[in-house]
């Protein structure tokens, strides 16, 4: 399988940070050279691939330039490693240009290719995929009517991005579905606003970072600002992490160290000297300790895996929800002329307390299901409180007009029909916003 990038590169790219260190001793260091085992390619090998390069070339059924030849060679080495290495012609780069800026024409997915099919890991907010119900674990089964297979696999790929205002017809197959269905949607030119935050209630705050791209850090920390200078200290806040795919390494450490006032936020290890870093937090919370929950799903992977991973490692959060995606590998993209390059998985990363997450996630402190819920229809109460009963003696300290029944419960109630798991979040943030006492509280 492969991943390949619709909406955003939700894959790490190592770029150097400023705050970036040498990684501790526990990291393993590449073996010197004088003590590895000679590995040399072997003559027959060689004589091996001239050969099949050869048949290829002149006896497949239709002609292929020796150029086009080359290059999948050179795709094919790179994809038989991982599902995240591979070769980027210049139309890859100004693919990757995009997804780090949030800017491209197309329709708002990360999609990852698996056994000949495009299986979704998540669409981003305000795009024409999430607007059209398209949700995690969804598998795109035709496109425009084509079937998807291991052989055009590439070209569907392609087709997914696109000038905006064109139709395209997707025929998607909804997770623990048997019947897939048709979508038409309309490409859109795609500029994400990757933070968006607000209250849910006076007093709680709710953060949502859709991908992790060049602007999210400073975003967020300019938009938090602006809501604690508005409404005042909160007493809680909720991050929402789910369906995000992932983004830049950097724009992850950004976010983890913008709730932290110390710690390691994520340590990687990889073979060469350059890829083992450990990044650690700065004095300086945003939130000034305010408690906080982070909301994941099986959606929520690669950099938004390393925020989760520290704010829970460091006791700033209790994360909520179900199993995250498990992307705990990063890449590099390095360079090979102007306009090719080849982006190869470097290092593994790991949380603050040493766990790697590849192909496992990160397991929630507290689990919820993928669930929604509806109102009971129940039959109007006559008396519901002492305040019904005829006679009832009034409450000296009772303000003229107050709303006795307005508890809060109706609110909780709307919120719980549009997303159970947020108005779930908020219950617990309640709760440690409760244990900890008054906003302005010291901490």
């Amino acid at each position: 399988m492969r991943l390949s990038t619709l909406s955003l590169i939700g894959l790490l790219l190592a770029a150097p940070l400023a705050q970036a260190q040498k990684a501790p001793a526990a990291a393993e260091p590449a073996k010197p050279a004088s003590t590895a085992a000679p590995d040399t390619v072997d003559i027959d090998d060689v004589r091996t691939f001239s050969r099949v390069y050869e048949i290829v070339r002149q006896a497949y059924v239709e002609k292929v330039d020796n150029k086009t030849l080359m290059k999948a060679a050179i795709s094919g080495m790179l994809t038989g490693l991982d599902p995240h290495s591979e070769y980027l012609d210049k139309e890859g780069l100004a693919e990757l240009s995009e997804d780090t800026t949030g800017q491209y024409g197309g329709l708002g997915i990360e999609v990852l290719q698996v056994d000949g099919t495009l299986r979704i890991i998540a669409p981003i907010d305000d795009t024409p995929a999430s607007r059209a119900g398209i949700k995690p674990g969804d598998v795109i089964v035709k496109i425009d009517g084509k079937i998807v297979d291991s052989e055009n696999i590439d070209d569907m790929f392609k087709k997914l991005r696109g000038d905006p205002g064109t139709k395209i017809t997707l025929t998607v197959l909804h997770e623990k579905s048997d019947k897939p269905i048709d979508l038409t949607l309309t490409r859109e030119r795609i500029s994400i606003t990757s933070v968006k935050v607000r209250e849910l209630e006076p007093g709680y705050a709710y953060i949502r970072i859709s991908q992790f791209q060049d602007d999210t850090a400073p975003d967020l920390e300019k938009k938090v600002a602006e809501l604690i200078k508005k409404n005042g200290q909160q007493r809680g806040a909720i991050l929402d992490l789910r369906s995000n795919p992932g983004g830049l390494l950097t724009a992850a450490v950004g976010v983890s160290d913008d709730f932290l006032d110390s710690g390691t936020i994520v340590t990687t290890r990889g073979r060469l000297q350059d890829a083992n870093l450990n990044f650690a937090a700065h004095p300086g919370d945003i939130l000034n300790g305010t408690p906080m929950v982070v909301l994941v799903d099986n959606g929520t992977a690669s950099a938004a895996e390393i925020v989760s991973g520290a704010l829970k490692d460091n006791q700033r959060a209790l994360v909520i929800g179900r199993r995250t995606f498990g992307k705990g590998v990063v890449q590099t993209v390095l360079p090979l002329d102007a306009d090719h390059a080849v982006k190869i998985t470097t290092a593994r990363y790991y949380t603050p307390k040493g766990t790697s997450i590849q192909a496992e996630g990160i397991k929630p402190d507290i689990a919820l299901a993928d669930l929604s819920v509806n109102k009971v229809d129940s039959n109007a109460t006559l008396i519901a409180s002492e305040a019904d009963l005829r006679n009832h003696l009034a409450n000296e300290d009772s303000k003229a007009g107050k709303d006795i029944d307005n508890d809060g419960s109706a609110e909780n109630a709307k919120l719980a029909t549009q997303d159970y798991a947020l108005s779930q979040a908020l219950n617990v943030l309640k709760g440690l916003a409760l244990n900890r006492g008054p906003a302005n509280a010291s901490h």
